[in-house]
């Protein structure tokens, strides 16, 4: 699917948070998919392509991110992020839904869930920000630049100069294979932001805005949670290793296995999409 395709499957949601940018395809029992950072929406269109002929897709793009349009002074904080994404679903008559999270959306995800856990089906947990893990080691640098108020203006560089996207110090650092950022993959993702200085700072004060403590606050209920849970970790992640894949499974109760994908990266779901969609698949199938 590209960037083109899946543009015409992009809708808009006036909200209170703003103007929420979201993709939905087919019909069925609803899934909704989160990403993470500095990604959007279309981090999830095999699994659009996919899934379409028997659910009901939706990918939202996060505030601060994507093509999703918020007031200066919006919060960007994760707990925000979760409250606004509930809300669209409110708006979109989705009450009962499979959760499905990637990254800093997982965050979100674990925020959701513990908020209104009799609205989730079930929960999928990938490579993500988990109790006081995060901001990680790996991406301190990257923290420090959106605190200084200069990440932003890297959009615009990573646009320019594919040798630097694909390196360590660009989206490549998130891929099993760097040669999977393309240039059209970065106008997806950065086209929205490069350019707008508006954009820019939002996703400044969206990663400036990252605090474990967000978290770290839920830990109880975690621990309480009974939704069915799913982790599917990438072994080689710089960002997230799997031990906290392990903790996630020995925190909430509904959770019960971990399944490593070996020599993966934080955004395999897209990268290996049919290995992840075959756990989802079989995951949501023995539930009925």
């Amino acid at each position: 699917m590209t960037p083109d395709e899946f543009a015409e499957f992009r809708k808009f949601e006036d909200t209170s948070f703003g103007r929420i940018a979201y993709a939905e395809v087919g019909d069925g029992r609803p899934v909704v998919f989160l990403h993470g950072v500095p990604l959007s929406g279309y981090h999830w269109r095999r699994q659009l392509k996919a899934f379409r002929a028997t659910r009901r897709c939706i990918a939202p793009d996060l505030m601060g991110l994507g093509h999703t349009e918020v007031d200066e002074d919006q919060d960007l904080s994760f707990p925000a992020q979760a409250r606004m994404i509930l809300m669209l679903l409110d708006e979109l008559g989705v009450d009962r839904f499979d959760l499905v999270a990637n990254d800093s959306g997982g965050a979100v995800a674990q925020l959701m869930a513990v908020a209104d856990p009799q609205r989730l089906r079930t929960l999928t947990l990938t490579n993500c920000d988990v109790h006081d893990n995060w901001p990680p080691p790996a991406f301190v640098q990257t923290f420090q630049l959106a605190r200084a108020g200069r990440l932003g203006e890297v959009s615009n560089e990573l646009i320019a100069n594919l040798g630097l996207a694909r390196s360590d110090l660009g989206l490549g650092v998130g891929f099993e294979n760097p040669e999977c950022v393309t240039p059209e993959l970065l106008q997806a993702y950065l086209g929205p932001i490069a350019g707008n200085e508006k954009r820019q700072r939002q996703l400044d004060r969206y990663v400036a805005s990252m605090d474990c403590q967000q978290t770290v606050a839920i830990h109880e209920d975690l621990k309480k949670l009974a939704v069915p849970t799913l982790i599917v970790w990438a072994s080689e992640d710089v960002f997230f290793p799997v031990r906290w894949a392990a903790w996630l499974r020995d925190t909430i109760p509904g959770a019960k296995d971990v399944i490593e994908i070996p020599g993966a990266r934080l955004f395999f779901c897209e990268e290996r999409a049919e290995e992840v969609n075959a756990c989802l698949r079989s995951f949501w199938q023995a539930l009925g």
